[in-house]
Order: structure tokens, then sequence, then C-alpha cells
């Protein structure tokens, strides 16, 4: 199947991402008005300019508006916060559909800041993360999976977005977990797909997409070694895809292991959020009906389009067309 044949059925199709849906805040700042704060004594950093994007499974999602699914949706928890509202209208600007995501009082919007230099470019100072350090309530974790039970069975596609890195995790917690994954065993011909970043090995009859870095630390913490194919009959999912960045992804399924390269789409200056956009990329090509090679090889194209710009860059498709006819001539 071709890129343009993907492009084609994505159209028509529809696809929910689950999970932790994010707010990324790019703050650019200027060193030359870091003067003492009156107050304190301490330097203050000088915002000057903020943009704000969808982050982690935002991200996810706002790669599948760009490359032109028909309906995409998300459904997660969000704070009843400012950084909550500004969330849900850069999600409403990019044409994905919020309303399965559940508000509370009870916790955070889980948000990324980070502060650009606007005289080198460069993220040069620590960012400042908004992250909740306790389990989800359970109320908004019920209202959550109610509106899970019957939303899921809507889409072509349903992607799994496990992006907190806590010891309890984030929107993912084990009964929502154990909910996807009965939901995917229960639609064997529905695509799921789970992007894992500590959890990875505990999910059920799903395409895994860890970096090597992830599955690594899966293999090492279920099995006290490096074994992708274990992994992969643990997960006992259609595949595994192991990402490498340059050295593009590792596909593991029934038929073995097989590396496929990276390509080009121009140089790379940013690979921030290349990851979600493979794991975008494979996930439309799978609703679209691709071999499960062909959705990688999708994935890869989608990804070298995205390092080629600032931020959490996303790929048009004429992007797409333009890299998948040169790599194919």
């Amino acid at each position: 199947m071709t890129c343009a044949d993907v492009l084609g059925r994505a159209r028509s199709a529809s696809i929910l991402v689950v999970g932790d849906i994010c707010l990324d805040r790019w703050c650019r700042y200027d060193p030359d008005l870091s003067e003492p704060s009156r107050e304190t004594g301490i330097p203050r950093v000088a915002v000057t300019e903020t943009l704000v994007t969808p982050g982690a499974g935002g991200t996810v999602a706002g790669n599948l508006a760009a490359l032109g699914v028909g309906r995409v949706s998300v459904a997660g928890v969000v704070g009843r916060d400012g950084n909550g509202f500004e969330l849900r209208r850069a999600l409403d600007a990019r044409g994905v559909e919020t309303e399965l995501l559940v508000d509370t009082d009870r916790a955070s919007t889980f948000t990324y800041t980070k502060l650009i230099n606007c005289r080198s470019g460069a993220e040069d100072l620590p960012r400042v993360d908004v992250v909740n350090a306790t389990e989800l309530d359970g109320e908004a974790e019920t209202r959550l999976l109610d509106r899970l039970g019957p939303g899921i069975g809507g889409f072509d596609a349903v992607i799994v977005a496990d992006q907190a890195e806590t010891e309890h995790g984030g929107v993912v917690t084990g009964l929502v977990r154990e909910a996807l994954c009965g939901a995917a065993r229960a639609h064997p011909g529905k695509v799921f797909v789970a992007d894992s970043r500590r959890r990875v090995r505990h999910f059920r009859h799903m395409i895994a997409t860890p970096n090597e870095d992830e599955a690594e630390a899966a293999c090492r913490d279920g099995f006290g070694e490096v074994d992708y194919g274990r992994l992969y009959r643990t997960i006992g999912g259609p595949a595994l895809v192991v990402t490498a960045g340059e050295r593009g992804a590792l596909l593991v399924d029934d038929g073995g292991s097989r590396r496929f390269p990276a390509c080009s789409a121009g140089e790379a200056v940013d690979t921030c959020g290349a990851g979600d956009a493979l794991t975008a990329g494979l996930a439309v090509a799978l609703a679209a009906r691709a071999r499960i090679d062909a959705a990688v090889r999708f994935g890869i194209i989608v990804a070298a389009v995205t390092v080629t710009k600032h931020g959490t860059g996303q790929a048009s498709p004429s992007e797409v067309l333009a890299v998948g006819a040169a790599i194919s001539g």
C-alpha cells in the first residue's frame, strides 16, 4: 500500500487517543531582561512569548489531525484550571474532539513548560512541569471508564498514551489499562496501539511501540535480560515495534525480527515528539488496513518529516507524499 493509498483512506478513518493528554507550553525568554526580583533578589526568567500546543497523547492526536484523519478524539483527565482551558482550546484549534475528556478539581492538568532562550533558540533552562504526585482520583477514574466503555466501539483504532513517569502512573491506571486490554481482546479486528514509557510489558493484546531504552528496561524488569521476542510474546499483540531514532525501527512479530531503516526528509533540527509521530503514522496506516510492514515504513516517514521542524512538529499529507515518492523513486 502506497502513502497515497494510506492518506486517501485516512480521510474516512476514526482514531481515539486515550491516556495522558497534556499541555506543552513553549516559553521564549530574554536573558537580557533577567534582573533580580525586588522582593527576593532572585533573578527572574523574563518570558516574552508563549506558545501552547497539545502534548504527550495530545501530540499524537495533533499528528493524526495533521495527516487528515477524518475523526480524531481524545479521552483522559484534565484539571479544572487555566492549563486545562488552554489544552482544550489547543485541541479544538486542531479539530480534535474533546467530549471524552473528564474534568476534575482533584488533579492538575499535566503540563510541560519549556524555556527557550530567544537569543540562541536553545532550551537551556530546567523545565517547569506540572505533575500529579498522587494517584488518579477514584471518581475521575470511574467517569473515564464509563465514557470509554461505549466510546471505543465507534473508532477504527485506539492509541494508548501512557506517558506519566511517576511510580503510580497517570491517567492510565491499572483499572484503565485492564479495561483497554479487555477491549483489545474483545475487538480483535480493531487496531490497538500502546505507547508506554514505564509499563509497556503490562499491556496485552496490543501493538506496543516503545523506544529502545523503554523496551530494554521492560525486558530487564520482566525477564532479567533483553529479549524482544519474549516481550512481544508476553504482550500478545499482533506486533512489537521498537523505535531507534536515526536507526529506524525494529519490527517483531510471528515472522521474526526485521529492521526498517530511517529515512530523511531534510536536516533534523528537533527530535522531540518523533516517537509520537511514528506511533501516529503507524496507527493511521493500520486503520487504513495496510500490512504491518507498510505501516512501520509509513510511520518512519511521518517521523522523518516532523524532526525537520522545531518543537513537536507535524507532517502534512503533501510532505509525506514527497518523502514517499523520493524513497520509492
